[in-house]
C-alpha cells in the first residue's frame, strides 16, 4: 500500500518536471497581448491584476539570458510610447492610448523580473 502511494507521488513529480515551461510562457505572452488589445475596446474586470500576473510569469518563463538586452530595450521603448499620451489624436487616439497603457501594464512587470534576473546573474558572476 505504501509503495503504491510512493510510486504515484513520484510519477506526479516526474510529470511535473516534464512540463515545457517555455511553451506555457509563450502562450501566456500571446494571451496577455491579446487581452491588452481587447481591453482597449471593451472593459475587462480585474484587467490590471491579470496583466500584471501574466507579465510576471512571462518575465520568469520566457526571456532567456541571450534575449535580455533586446527585451529590456523593447520594454523601454514601449514604456516611453505608452507614456507619450496619444489621446489627443482624433478618432482613434483614446483607443490607441488605452491599448498602449494596457501593454505597459503587461510588459512592465516582465521587464522588472528580467532586469532583476540580469542583476542577479551579474552579481553571481563577480
Amino acid at each position: 500500500m505504501v509503495k503504491k502511494e510512493l510510486r504515484e507521488k513520484f510519477a506526479a513529480v516526474g510529470a511535473f518536471q516534464n512540463v515545457q515551461w517555455h511553451k506555457i510562457g509563450h502562450w501566456i505572452f500571446l494571451i496577455g497581448i491579446l487581452v491588452a488589445i481587447a481591453a482597449g475596446f471593451v472593459a475587462i474586470p480585474y484587467l490590471a491584476i491579470m496583466l500584471i500576473a501574466a507579465g510576471l510569469i512571462v518575465g520568469l518563463l520566457n526571456i532567456t539570458s541571450g534575449e535580455v538586452h533586446e527585451f529590456l530595450t523593447a520594454s523601454i521603448a514601449l514604456l516611453l510610447v505608452g507614456a507619450a499620451g496619444l489621446g489627443a489624436v482624433t478618432l482613434v487616439g483614446a483607443t490607441v492610448e488605452s491599448i498602449l497603457k494596457n501593454l505597459v501594464v503587461f510588459v512592465a512587470p516582465a521587464a522588472l523580473v528580467v532586469a532583476l534576473k540580469s542583476v542577479w546573474t551579474l552579481a553571481k558572476s563577480t
